[in-house]
């Protein structure tokens, strides 16, 4: 004779079986994923930091920066009102997005190593809420082309995925005054 298998953890399965409605079992299983997604995050290293600055212009500036140190991204989102915007790092592929919210337009460039701080750099700021000790240099300026960029699958699945259904354009380093 066959019979059921009996569950792993034997009060969860009973549980489940009492309530017809289930919505005990949903809310358990959103917490349990939810508890599950903030071990998973420190097993894997992700960084994570959340940041409210005073702006230039008085109001409240606040930035999240998010590292993925699995795959070598880190995500900075800053929310400034209008002038709002996204940016992807990916130091894997060696390209900067920049979503402008705004202009509802994406900037994509390549990532200067000797100017960019690497992600442990980036990762280590963020821990100490810092910002780097030397600011890029006043000269480094960057120009955009006219023409939008066709296919963004070239510059990786996150940077695709922050600029999908925008114009895009590169942009490249130029030496400023």
């Amino acid at each position: 004779m066959l019979r059921e298998a009996q569950p792993i953890v034997p009060w969860l399965y009973m549980l489940r079986k009492q309530n017809k409605a289930n919505h005990f079992w949903s809310a358990f299983q959103i917490f349990l994923a939810a508890l599950l997604r903030v071990f998973l995050a420190q097993a894997l290293g992700n960084d994570s930091v959340s940041l409210t600055n005073r702006g230039n212009d008085g109001g409240d500036v606040h930035q999240t920066v998010n590292i993925d140190n699995h795959d070598n991204i880190a995500n900075i989102n800053t929310n400034a009102g209008w002038n709002s915007w996204n940016s992807v790092w990916d130091y894997g592929n060696g390209f900067v997005a920049t979503r402008v919210f705004a202009k509802k337009v994406c900037y994509v460039n390549r990532l200067n190593k000797n100017l960019v701080p690497s992600i442990q750099q980036l990762a280590q700021f963020t821990k100490d809420k810092k910002a780097p000790q030397c600011a890029p240099p006043r000269t480094l300026q960057y120009a955009a082309t006219k023409t939008p960029a066709q296919d963004l699958a070239r510059y990786g699945k996150p940077i695709e995925v922050l600029c999908r259904g925008i114009p895009t354009y590169l942009a490249e380093e130029v030496q400023g005054e």
